[in-house]
């Protein structure tokens, strides 16, 4: 695994400090009242708000500030209005990095991702330039301890997995976005805990970094990923897992 996908991985694993769970319940509340504003508050003609509201509930979010968030989103309470939009560029030695945001002021968070490419020796670039670079996958990480390969194969497979690699002490399963829903459920009613599942993307090269470069890399992809107008970071790193497990920020 590399990039995206280890990484968070890796933050799962070290648990999300308490300043940084407002953010991230902030991020998840905007998904939702977006997901509401775009296709409706009934989540069940709605797959991305079905998917927002599993993810704000795996997150222990009350279950009136989900409410509340689609009500925004379809008008019946006042609410901010967010848009979607990406921005894409370059981390050091020529990481490609992906950014998808949800701003209600693109000026100010266009500026705000400039300066962080900047400050940490990388550079914005034009929309195009990096995006073509990732593949839209879902991803779900399953500890071994959880199954065994063959049950879980027979599972995964059969209810449309593409691909099930080993990373040392877990599984990787990987889906076209179209069958995510339904591996990862048959994944549950099988009783299999996972440690993640998303939607997401994953690079088709990537670059290895080390020493100095991998550490502003890090420092670059966390700066970002806690911005309250970013919702994902992707990006095409190939960093060594001590140096990723002793990252502190």
């Amino acid at each position: 695994m590399s990039g995206h996908s280890k990484w968070s991985t890796i933050k799962h694993k070290k648990g999300a400090a308490d300043a940084k769970r407002g953010k991230v319940f902030t991020k998840l509340i905007k998904e939702v009242t977006t997901a509401a504003r775009i296709g409706g508050g009934d989540p069940d003609g709605n797959p991305r708000l079905r998917k927002a509201i599993d993810a704000a509930k795996a997150a222990n979010r009350p279950g009136e500030n989900i409410d509340r968030a689609i009500k925004k989103g379809t008008g019946e309470l006042e609410g901010v209005i967010y848009e979607e939009t990406s921005y894409e560029g370059y981390g050091p030695e020529g990481v490609a990095v992906l950014v998808e945001c949800m701003t209600d002021n693109k000026n100010r968070t266009v500026a705000d991702v400039r300066h962080l490419f900047s400050k940490f020796n990388g550079n914005l670039g034009e929309n195009g330039c990096v995006a073509w670079m990732f593949d839209s996958i879902g991803l779900i990480v399953i500890e071994k301890s959880a199954t065994t390969e063959d049950e879980l194969m027979e599972v995964a497979l059969e209810a449309g997995a593409e691909d099930i690699r080993e990373e040392d002490d877990q599984f990787e399963v990987q889906t076209s976005v179209e069958e995510f829903d339904a591996v990862l459920q048959a994944i549950q009613d099988a009783g299999i805990a996972t440690i993640s599942a998303e939607q997401t993307r994953l690079p088709q090269t990537t670059v290895k970094l080390e020493g100095k470069p991998a550490e502003t890399m890090l420092k670059l992809y966390t700066r970002l990923d806690d911005h309250d107008d970013v919702q994902h970071v992707y990006a095409n790193f190939d960093i060594p897992d001590e140096i990723m497990e002793s990252f502190s920020g």
